[in-house]
């Protein structure tokens, strides 16, 4: 990976070069009279599958797996008469126009 320095008075002026320039795959170093006080790098652009997300996601605690009875545990739909079920569907979709 390339490295360019450049003091922090210069890189307000030449931000958007500089953006050009990361996007590019450099690294720039950001210096205050000389020394050193930050960098500004490129993202890795790294598509992940599905599978890796999830992976991630289950790292972080935001998900977790489902055992596989998980659905098997569900109840049984409650049979109604004379499709029912969907005239109630049906009449609350046309109330909804």
């Amino acid at each position: 990976m390339q490295t360019t320095k450049i003091g922090i008075r210069d890189a307000k002026v030449q931000l958007s070069k500089l953006l050009k320039l990361v996007q590019q795959g450099t690294e720039v170093i950001l210096t205050d009279r000389g020394r050193p006080v930050g960098k500004i790098v490129p993202i890795e652009n790294k598509q992940l599958s599905v599978k890796e997300r999830l992976k991630k996601l289950e790292e972080k605690g935001f998900v977790r797996e489902q055992s596989s009875d998980y659905y098997k545990t569900l109840p049984s739909p409650i049979p109604l008469e004379n499709n029912l079920a969907q005239r109630f569907l049906n009449e609350d979709r046309d109330s909804e126009c």
